[in-house]
């Protein structure tokens, strides 16, 4: 069977929406919203995945000692330390200017926006020149298990949205 040209309506059902799209809520209807998801979802420090970032450190760390050669305290071993070292200390100077935003007696939403960006731009900065630091100043330093341990690290975030 061949449909017929005209066979649907003209209408654009997009046109005229059934419900309203956009509804404000009252003071008491966004904190009894707030208090229902709460329950659900309580809040995760963020200190609680740095944290996690040092537990996943030495869990690298004593891996690479296990299967590195020599077994024991090696290159390889200090190199994961430095992976975790360069994933972890960026974190906690960003939660560092987070926290010192908080505090201020000026805390608007323009200066909280501020304060996580120059927070950000802090921690690229330290990632980048502790990366140039061990790659100029730590000439036997192993890449595999460093970059191993950082990118491990750097999960811990993904791992927090399971602890929810």
């Amino acid at each position: 069977m061949i449909p017929q040209k005209n066979q649907f309506s003209k209408g654009n059902d997009w046109d005229e929406p059934d419900e309203e799209a956009i509804r404000v809520l009252s003071k008491a209807e966004m904190t009894a919203l707030q208090e229902s998801n709460a329950l659900k979802y309580p809040p995760l420090s963020p200190w609680k995945i740095v944290l996690a970032q040092i537990v996943v450190t030495a869990l690298s760390m004593m891996f690479w000692s296990f299967f590195g050669e020599p077994v024991g305290l090696s290159l390889y071993t200090y190199s994961a330390f430095l992976g975790g070292l360069i994933s972890a200390l960026p974190s906690a100077l960003f939660l560092t200017r987070l926290e010192f935003a908080k505090k201020s007696r000026m805390l608007n939403p323009g200066n909280f926006v501020a304060a996580l960006v120059s927070g950000e731009f802090i921690k690229i900065a330290t990632t980048l020149m502790l990366f140039i630091g061990v790659a100029l100043l730590i000439p036997g330093v192993l890449w595999v298990p460093l970059l191993v341990t950082y990118v491990l690290a750097l999960k811990c975030l993904w791992l927090a949205s399971l602890w929810r």
